[in-house]
């Protein structure tokens, strides 16, 4: 019998799991949820860890009131219990007083080691009590309550169906056996009629903004922000609140990035930090540096982080500077490497030590925040990323791309893997087959799956009907979990 613990936030994804257990015959049950309050275990209780009585139910079942049982004992002794907790305590750092005001209280590494024993004890006694056989994610795990059911689910050898909306895909959805697999298929042995793509033209992405590809006007400090760093002050620092001369300090230096920045870019309108200031400020300094796309470089676009893309499919390479230092010593000397920064990005995981790693190697050049993503994709020798969607763009103005993560497109032609000692200049040299690439896309869009799972794609299909989509992927997951049904990516 197949007994699923899914992973389900939000109503929708509710409905979903609600669903396919109707829909399922028998074929399987739902042996635990995690999601909102409803659920078993409320989700959110678990990132920012808090005690009040909307969540008690879960303290009381998860972190209170049990003894150590060693039901993690495979995760702890598991070759990979280095790379798993690191990536945890990355995800974990997200709900962190650094970035969050309604944060957790973990605050160095040993309290970020000591929950990840605990909850990753607690989860597996769960799983092994419900004889839970199957755990389904509807988005990739990257929130740090889902990343320890992904971890405690594979070394306990439950099986994992991870599926995934992609931004390019407003139709279907993909999925796989384990998040390693992610976007790695045999395409050649895929029956499917090439799809035609139109070189140069670039991907309608609803997610990015055309205005963050072109200089435009500096901005002014917003009341917004202003409200954020007084509600800083009196959460994290009150004492300042008696001191104007050092509240007037921070109006001031919070203008001047303001003053600097484009005018799209509202760097404190939700969060404010004193460490964030530094972090603009340094990025104020490459706003007016020229570009020469003449020269030969590789594009390096920077993920935003904390995102799943970066901090799950990338692995180790979720650290962004690991990966620029790999290009740096894999390309030609005369060659640049030109980094942009995120237009959604923060102070998260971009310190002073951060852009001190990037200043000491002679070959990088960080571009103003305006820069066009496409301009450089379509000039660059080659596109080198984690898993982003420039390496697409590359591709479609024959510009060969490097992945260091689960990228949905690195199966195609035109898009290398990268590993230790890649010759750059002779990827570069390869080019794209246009043709190949129109062929091999046919057959990766072949291995999707029609319906949509994330509801911020709803409203960017005319005519959606909510009911029957919500069949459709139910009948999907059953066809996947129950094997009717090949995952696109790697096996259940």
């Amino acid at each position: 019998m197949i007994k699923v613990l899914f992973d389900a936030r939000g109503r929708d994804k509710l409905d979903f799991v609600k669903e396919i257990e109707a829909r399922a015959g028998g074929k399987l049950s739902v042996g635990l949820m995690t999601g909102d309050r409803a659920a078993d275990i409320f989700a959110r209780g678990i990132t920012t860890m808090k005690r009040d009585a909307r969540h008690e139910r879960l303290h009381k079942g998860l972190l209170q009131d049990n003894a150590y049982t060693g039901a993690n004992a495979a995760l702890l002794t598991s070759p990979e219990f280095h790379d798993m907790a690191m990536m945890a305590i990355d995800h974990f750092q997200r709900m962190s007083p650094t970035y969050r005001y309604n944060s957790h209280n973990l605050n160095n590494l040993q309290d970020y080691l000591d929950y990840y024993y605990i909850l990753t004890d607690v989860i597996a006694r769960r799983m092994i009590e419900e004889e839970i056989t199957h755990v389904a994610f509807f988005m990739t795990p990257h929130l740090g309550y889902d990343t320890v059911l992904y971890q405690v689910a594979r070394v306990l050898g439950v099986k994992t169906l991870v599926m995934n909306q992609q931004g390019l895909f407003n139709e279907s959805f993909f999925s796989a056996g384990a998040i390693e697999d992610y976007g790695l298929c045999d395409l050649a042995n895929t029956a499917a009629a090439p799809i035609p793509l139109q070189r140069g033209k670039l991907p309608d992405l609803f997610f990015m903004d055309e205005k963050w590809q072109r200089p435009g006007q500096t901005g002014k400090i917003t009341a917004g922000a202003v409200m954020q760093l007084l509600k800083y002050v009196a959460l994290r620092e009150p004492s300042a609140l008696a001191r104007p001369g050092y509240l007037l300090s921070l109006l001031r230096r919070t203008a001047q990035i303001y003053e600097a920045l484009p005018d799209w870019r509202d760097p404190f309108a939700h969060f404010f930090h004193r460490d964030a200031l530094a972090y603009f400020e340094h990025l104020a300094e490459y706003e007016r540096d020229p570009v020469d796309l003449n020269r030969p470089f590789v594009y390096v676009p920077l993920h935003n982080q904390p995102e799943m893309t970066a901090s799950t499919l990338g692995g180790r390479y979720r650290d962004q500077v690991l990966m620029i230092e790999a290009v740096a010593r894999s390309i030609p000397e005369d060659w640049l490497i030109y980094v942009k920064e995120n237009p959604r990005q923060g102070p998260y995981a971009r310190g002073p030590l951060y852009f001190h790693r990037l200043s000491r190697l002679p070959n990088v050049r960080l571009v103003p925040s305006f820069t066009s993503s496409q301009a450089l994709a379509a000039k660059a020798k080659l596109v080198a990323t984690v898993a982003g969607t420039a390496g697409w763009e590359g591709l479609l103005s024959g510009v060969p791309a490097v992945t260091f993560g689960g990228a949905w497109y690195r199966s195609l032609p035109g898009v290398t893997p990268f590993h230790e000692g890649l010759d750059f200049a002779a990827v570069a040299a390869r080019g794209v087959d246009h043709d190949a690439l129109e062929a091999g896309y046919g057959k990766l869009v072949a291995r999707a799956h029609p319906g949509l799972i994330d509801p911020l794609f709803f409203d960017k299909v005319p005519s959606f009907d909510r009911d029957a989509n919500r069949r459709l992927v139910a009948d999907t997951v059953i066809a996947l979990l129950t094997g009717a049904r090949e995952v696109s990516f790697g096996t259940l």
